[in-house]
């Protein structure tokens, strides 16, 4: 079984692992008896994401990957097993179609004539009200 995913991606089903727990909280005796949140377990190093889209997902500053490579996603807004399994899933989704587009190469401009002179007017604007903080003598 393969997730659809926004876009040309699947990620198969077997590349991660889900598992319930149970969900922290409130939740009156029910909380002791029923594992409804969900832990989704994702090794991006092993999955059949292309290169680059590994390199970007592991470059992320995200506390949801762990150093190994692993993505863990704990989901547990929704009362029932499944909704949390499938908020996991879309937010597993969400994460590696925000690395699916490259990022933007930068090219080096240069400012125009109006902004230079801007600037060393700011400049000397700013040069004379520091003057004018120094002591006064008469």
């Amino acid at each position: 079984m393969m997730a659809r995913m926004a876009g040309d991606f699947l990620i198969p089903h077997h590349e991660y692992e889900i598992t319930a727990i149970r969900a922290q909280g409130a939740g009156g005796q029910n909380i002791n008896k029923v594992s409804n949140a969900v832990h989704l377990r994702y090794d991006v190093r092993t999955s059949s994401l292309a290169p680059d889209h590994k390199e970007r997902l592991m470059a992320l500053h995200d506390h949801r990957i762990t150093r190994d490579g692993t993505v863990v996603i704990k989901a547990q807004q929704h009362r029932s097993l499944e909704m949390n399994r499938e908020e996991a899933i879309r937010r597993l989704h969400d994460l590696v179609q925000s690395v699916a587009t490259p990022p933007r190469t930068r090219r080096a401009t240069r400012p125009t004539l109006a902004s230079r002179r801007r600037r060393i007017e700011s400049k000397t604007q700013r040069g004379q009200v520091k003057a004018l903080r120094g002591k006064v003598f008469d």
